[in-house]
This record gives structure tokens, C-alpha cells and sequence, in this order.
């Protein structure tokens, strides 16, 4: 069942207003007509021209709006001077509403245009059917650039305009929830290492549970890759390092590592290098960004472990990939755990918590209850301490002072850190990151 309706007028030209006034009646009422038990809402998308006022702009699309009793409360004008700031605004308004199944009705010769928009602004959460808007015969002054059939694909100049539009837009939105902040250890040497692990705060990301730098797109979540890639940006930017040569593991909650310069698995959760001005970064929303780093050899790496990842040992394996790849001695590698979930809010089904007890049984509190409290980050301690990392060569939450300590619990500072173990499916992601300066 549509839930929301999208009228496409963006394109039309002032000159067709009385054109637009009988075709958008005649939707409004196929719509009531149509809709008598659930009444969609309805956003009509048009052109706000630079240097007019809003009101202006909307005025001649009153008098078809006119005698809409039952849509008068679910139908919103939306004017933009670009498609791209006139569908996010829309996307917003769904968003906040959670409705993800739309009928977009538009011109026949906006509709490949309007998919490339749709695939950049939003993910497989949404649904979108598409009816034409039919235009009446003495309009063919229609002057939309594209002159495409249904059908056929974009130029690629058009499409690189696409992008270059919405990516303008998207810069020029204000920063969320505060400004970026960037957590540093003090135990990795910062005049060899650009490193750090993100918090929440600083991005364009605008659904709570994504709010505000999430840095991480999936299909099943609406912040869309575009997104995602600003508030890439916009970290690169505070924090130094080149986003065009940015490295994310790709996670599959195991122990396989990727030697950068190499063939690259098909999955991973670590990744090692020693090139210059390379960065690697390691996700986490409750799962551990753990970072290494060894100054003598100069070589680099970043892993993430969840609770399987640790069992099976990542860390380690990112080690001793450094290890064997750039003949790094353990004695040098510095290792540090971000931020991620603490034993005070983690809990695993009981089976699952009989592994980290075989580890050290201080890694398992209330061991007899049905899903005792797990400690992830002892466990990941104990192994790299026993694969032959120093004890004082490790950075996690065994740092008392708080001027020091970034191994905050993510589950308990929602103001902070993303936490899916406290948000859900659609939650945040922020990570850990590390590059040697050239």
C-alpha cells in the first residue's frame, strides 16, 4: 500500500501555469478518489527560481490545490532550487515519519532522470513505483535538457552532473549535533601516525539513531552511500588524511586479513599496510575498532572485533600479518581498542559465553545466568598478550584516568557513540583510523 505520493512539477516552465493547475488537480482528485480508506501523504516538488520568494513560487499552484479538504493536511509544497535539495527535503520528511513506500508520478522525460537521483538519495529500504504525468498535447515546449526516452540510459555527463549536484548540496548542509570530534591515544606516536576514532557528533546524518557523522551505508539502513560519503569528507578534512585513498575492512565478523597492495579477499576484518598516506579504517558500533601501529618498521593497521571476530582471533592475525609481511617485531606493535560496548550492558546467550570463560574466566560475569555479561575487550587483551604484545604496549579500558581513556562503552553514551546493542537494526557506525604521515 503507497504510503506517500511524489508530484513531479520541478521541470515544467512557469509559462505552462495553467497547464500544471489542471494537470495537478486532476492527480489530487484521482488520489482522494483513489485513496478513501488510507490517504497518503503527498509532496508536490517544484522550482523555487534564484532570487524569488517562496510564496511567490506557490502561489499559482493554489488555486489547483483549492477544495482538497481531505489532503489538505497531508499535502506539503516543496520548493528547491535544485531536484537534488527538493528530494532530500522530501526524503527528510519520510524519514521522520517512517514511510518507505512512494509513488512518484512525473513527466514521461523525467523519469530516467529521476531514478539516478533516487539511486543516489536512497536505499533499498525504500520502495518507489513510477506513473506518468500526463502532459497535455500543446505542451511539447516542455524544455527538459535530457530529450530521453523511457528507457534509455543517461548520458554520463549528465549523470556526473547528478552527482556533482546532489554533492554540492550535500556540502552545504550545517554539521549536526555539535562539532566533529576525533578521540586520539596517547600511546601511538602522532609525529609518525594519523590516527583516531570517531564520535557521533559533527556529520549531515539527521535520523536519530544515525545522527549525526555516520560512516556507514548498508541496505538495510536509509542513510544513503552519498551521505556517507560527505561525512567521510568532512572527517577527512578535520583530521588530515586524503578520503580518495581510504581503506574500510570489509567486515564478515571472522579473522581474515587484507595486506593492502595485495589481492584482496573477498571479506575481511583486518587490513595491514606500510605505504605512506594510505589510511586504514576499522568500523564499530559496540564491535571493537582496534588499531596497530609500529613505529620502528613504520607499518600500520586497523581490525574489527565483535564478539566472533575476537574468539577467532583477528587481532592477533592482523599482528602477525605485520608480522610476516614487514618484519615487524612483536615487541614494537602498539595496540589500541576504541571505543565498544563494556562488560556493564554486553550480554551473549549462555553457549556463546562459554568460549570467552575458556578464555579467562574474568571475561564472563554472572557465568550461571542465561546470558551472562561478556567482556570483549579482556578477551582481546589476554590474546594479544599471549600471541607476545607487551602488556604496556596495549591502550584499552584498564586506563583509569579519564583524560587518557578513549575505550569508552558505547551502549552507555548515546550522546557520544553508536551503539547497536542500544539502537537497533537501524543504528550508526563510527570507526577507527590510522595512517603513516608521509
Amino acid at each position: 500500500m503507497v504510503e506517500a505520493v511524489l508530484i513531479d512539477l520541478f521541470s515544467l516552465p512557469a509559462n505552462l501555469q495553467n497547464n500544471i493547475q489542471g494537470l495537478l488537480h486532476n492527480t489530487l482528485e484521482a488520489i482522494e478518489k483513489c485513496s478513501s480508506s488510507h490517504a497518503p501523504l503527498v509532496y508536490v516538488m517544484c522550482c523555487q527560481r534564484q532570487g524569488s520568494e517562496r510564496k511567490g513560487e506557490q502561489e499559482f499552484l493554489l488555486p489547483a490545490l483549492g477544495g482538497f479538504q481531505s489532503l489538505k493536511r497531508r499535502l506539503e509544497v516543496v520548493c528547491a532550487q535544485t531536484t537534488a535539495a527538493a528530494l532530500y527535503t522530501i526524503k527528510q520528511r519520510l524519514d521522520e515519519k517512517d514511510l518507505s513506500i512512494i509513488k512518484v508520478i512525473l513527466p514521461t522525460l523525467r523519469k530516467d532522470l529521476m531514478k539516478v537521483y533516487i539511486d543516489h538519495l536512497f536505499t533499498a529500504v525504500y520502495q518507489f513505483e513510477f506513473e506518468d504525468l500526463q502532459v497535455v498535447p500543446d505542451s511539447e515546449s516542455l524544455q527538459i535538457s535530457e530529450h530521453q526516452h523511457e528507457g534509455q540510459m543517461l548520458p554520463s555527463q549528465d549523470m556526473a552532473l547528478i552527482q556533482s549536484e546532489i554533492q554540492m548540496y550535500l556540502e552545504s548542509l550545517p554539521s549536526l549535533k555539535g562539532e566533529l570530534t576525533i578521540l586520539r591515544s596517547s600511546l601511538i606516536p602522532d609525529d609518525i601516525f594519523l590516527h583516531g576514532f570517531t564520535t557521533r557528533t559533527g556529520g549531515i546524518s539527521y535520523i536519530p539513531t544515525l545522527s549525526s557523522c555516520n560512516l556507514f551505508s548498508s541496505s538495510k539502513r536509509r542513510d544513503p552511500q552519498v551521505v556517507v560519503k560527505e561525512n567521510l569528507r568532512r572527517l577527512a578534512n578535520a583530521a588530515g588524511f586524503n578520503p580518495e585513498a581510504f581503506h574500510r575492512v570489509k567486515v564478515d565478523h571472522a579473522n581474515a586479513v587484507c595486506i593492502l597492495g595485495k589481492t584482496e579477499p573477498d571479506d575481511y576484518d583486518g587490513i595491514v599496510t606500510n605505504q605512506k598516506g594510505v589510511t586504514l579504517a576499522a568500523p564499530g558500533a559496540d564491535c571493537i575498532p582496534v588499531l596497530f601501529a609500529d613505529p620502528v618498521r613504520r607499518a600500520c593497521g586497523a581490525a574489527h572485533s565483535g564478539w566472533k571476530g575476537t574468539l577467532l582471533g583477528v587481532s592477533m592475525a592482523t599482528v602477525n600479518a605485520m608480522v610476516s609481511e614487514y618484519g615487524c617485531n612483536m615487541k614494537d606493535i602498539l595496540v589500541v581498542l576504541g571505543p565498544s560496548v563494556g562488560p556493564c550492558c554486553y550480554k551473549l546467550p549462555h553457549e556463546s559465553a562459554k568460549e570467552f570463560h575458556r578464555i579467562d574466566p574474568n571475561c564472563v560475569r554472572l557465568f550461571d545466568s542465561a546470558s551472562p555479561y561478556i567482556d570483549i575487550r579482556r578477551a582481546t587483551r589476554i590474546l594479544l598478550e599471549r600471541g607476545g604484545i607487551l602488556p604496556e604496549n596495549i591502550q584499552d579500558d584498564s586506563i583509569t584516568d579519564q583524560n587518557q581513556n578513549i575505550t569508552f562503552c558505547t551502549a552507555c553514551h548515546p550522546d557520544k557513540f553508536y551503539s547497536h546493542f542500544r539502537d537497533g537494526t537501524n543504528f550508526g557506525t563510527q570507526i577507527g583510523f590510522i595512517s603513516i604521515k608521509g
